[in-house]
């Protein structure tokens, strides 16, 4: 079989399983409508729950590499890898030991993010611009929209410190979740006329 037919029968084979387990994903976009809902509802709860998943997520990170770093022995780059390992354990540690003042360190960096990002995009839309691109005017926009998000939580802060991950998270599950609902929908009724 050649890649191109492998590559025709992609979409049939993909909306094969999607049929067949749609409710399964249908499931799963409801919980994250759910989910995502009580984020926004709580956004302070979201933010530190947050917070503290990522925590965990860096400190089993740095036990493992320091495990591992340890277990190889003197290789090349032991004691940066070392190190690397160590960082995350300890910038885990005060996530989980800090959870609230963790919030407020990942919020700098998004505000952080937000506005060199914004301003990059912004100048990547002017020389769009200067090219003649008739797209230029979609990204301006969007990088005065994110300067303008990380200027109001940067002025907002502390206290947008507290909401600001647990909203931002609500609203990306929210838009995962219509996804997952539409998608199994869509599958259900194709399964549904192919029968």
């Amino acid at each position: 079989m050649s890649t191109s037919s492998l590559e025709a029968g992609m979409p049939y084979a993909l909306t094969g399983v999607l049929g067949a387990h749609w409710v399964l994903f249908l499931t799963e976009g409801i919980a994250l409508l759910v989910l995502g809902s009580l984020a926004i509802l709580v956004p302070v709860v979201a933010s530190v729950a947050a917070t503290i998943f990522f925590g965990s997520l860096l400190l089993i990170s740095g036990a493992v590499g320091t495990f591992s770093t340890l277990r190889a022995g003197r290789m090349p780059g032991f004691a940066w890898s070392l190190l690397s390992a160590l960082v995350a354990l300890a910038a885990g540690a005060l996530l989980l030991w800090w959870p609230v003042q963790g919030t407020l360190s990942l919020t700098a960096v998004l505000i952080a993010f937000l506005l060199v990002d914004g301003t990059l995009t912004i100048l990547y839309a002017l020389d769009h611009r200067r090219a003649l691109s008739g797209r230029w005017g979609w990204m301006l926009g969007s990088g005065i929209l994110g300067i303008g998000l990380g200027v109001l939580l940067l002025v907002g802060l502390p206290g947008t410190a507290l909401w600001a991950l647990g909203l931002l998270v609500g609203i990306d599950m929210i838009f995962g979740g219509w996804a997952l609902t539409l998608m199994s929908l869509q599958a259900r009724h194709a399964r549904a006329a192919s029968a």
